[in-house]
């Protein structure tokens, strides 16, 4: 993402990098400051409550370009920067900002500082960033020639490694020292969440009903969204569950995949399906307690779906475009796992945890109503360490080469 930072700089007064705790906003934009910028962070309790009560006079303070971390312990700041922006017309890259707190951010942001600022969602790791190929980093492209440089790239690896890079996640603290132990680190992390960015919207009274409520999710990723099952699970009422994964969806720990429609179908599926955007955590909120037994467990292709929506989705948030995903299932049972708009073209998708795909793994294609968009030939993302013809223009590929 450090080019889409650079580039909206040039272009915008301010910029923000938005994501949940931990996953490198701070380091990114820190490691690519110019050296006039200087760094303040409102982690400290003194400087926010100096921003939060004189904002005006707080920026007075500090001469532009300024990089502020975690501006949402102050957002009265963005009203304050909007008069310094005015007040330089046409001036760029004046603020950096992040912010791992979206939920009130982001009203701030639109009241305050629509126009003037460019913002990138950042997420842990992908697995080119992982495994230390991210200058081969490219969108998910369905094209034969694409889908050819990307085997290349030198991240295929066989399943068992596969799932050692979905069971440890993307977050850097764990990647970059693959010693740190899960319970320890995500358990700092999920009481720091609940502690500091759940507690500070005053909508959940009982955190153990939604400590339940995260379980119950990390549980259903990669299935269909149903709230009555997850409010049962954590003993709530299925408005509260709403309200509880809208909390979750905003902070960037889940994301909902909406279904595809067309005007001119009324049977296909209305509920979203729900995705962990971060394997490590969700695996170990799951209980999860090593690859192997993620790997041959109840939620070995659920989360491996997972993996993938999460890989998809990196590919394009990280170059500063906002994908169209969907997904696809009728009131009969036929479904793809994932669908690329682009171009007036839709691309299937297929999740399989094989070695050995087969064509027919792609036979709800031929449910997808007709509409406007061409329907390519599918691809099958599998377990398999090459890419492989199936037939009729439909290919196989290596999930490892994502």
């Amino acid at each position: 993402m450090a080019a889409e930072v650079i580039e909206l700089s040039r272009s915008f007064p301010c910029v923000l990098v938005t994501g949940a705790r931990q996953v490198g906003k701070s380091t990114l934009l820190r490691s690519l400051m110019p050296e006039e910028m200087r760094y303040i962070s409102l982690d400290d309790y003194r400087l926010a409550r100096e921003a939060k009560n004189d904002p005006i006079g707080f920026l007075e303070m500090y001469d532009v370009p300024l990089c502020i971390d975690e501006v949402q312990y102050a957002p009265e700041l963005l009203r304050a920067i909007k008069l310094r922006v005015d007040a330089e017309p046409g001036r760029k890259g004046m603020y950096w900002l992040t912010g791992s707190q979206r939920f009130h951010l982001m009203q701030g942001v639109s009241e305050s500082l629509a126009g003037r600022i460019g913002i990138l969602d950042l997420y842990s790791f992908s697995q080119a960033e992982m495994v230390g190929r991210a200058e081969y980093a490219q969108t998910f492209s369905c094209e034969p020639a694409a889908m050819r440089d990307a085997v290349n790239r030198g991240l295929i690896c066989n399943i068992t490694e596969l799932y050692e890079r979905i069971w440890l996640g993307g977050y850097p603290a764990r990647v970059c020292d693959p010693s740190t132990r899960a319970e320890p680190f995500f358990n700092a992390y999920l009481q720091t969440y609940l502690e500091r960015d759940v507690q500070a919207l005053q909508q959940v009274g009982d955190r153990g009903a939604f400590l339940a409520l995260m379980k119950s999710a990390a549980a259903r990723t990669g299935q269909q969204l149903v709230y009555s099952d997850i409010a049962r699970d954590a003993d709530v009422s299925v408005n509260t569950a709403k309200k509880w994964i809208s909390i979750l969806e905003t902070s960037g720990i889940i994301h909902l995949l909406q279904p595809y429609h067309t005007n001119t179908s009324k049977r296909l599926t209305k509920s979203p399906k729900l995705y962990f955007m971060d394997t490590g955590f969700c695996a170990w909120m799951g209980g999860w307690s090593s690859p192997e037994v993620l790997m041959n467990g109840a939620l070995s292709g659920a989360i491996l779906e997972t993996w993938v929506y999460g890989q998809l989705y990196r590919s394009f948030v990280n170059r500063g475009m906002m994908p169209r995903l969907s997904y696809f299932r009728n009131s009969n049972g036929a479904e793809v796992d994932f669908l690329i708009e682009k171009d007036g073209c839709i691309y299937p998708l297929e999740v399989k945890r094989s070695s050995s795909p087969a064509l027919s793994d792609l036979k709800g294609v031929q449910s997808i109503p007709p509409g406007k968009a061409e329907i390519k030939p599918g691809v099958v993302l599998c377990t398999a360490t090459e890419l492989l013809p199936l037939g009729k223009g439909n290919v196989a590929f290596p999930i490892s080469a994502l």
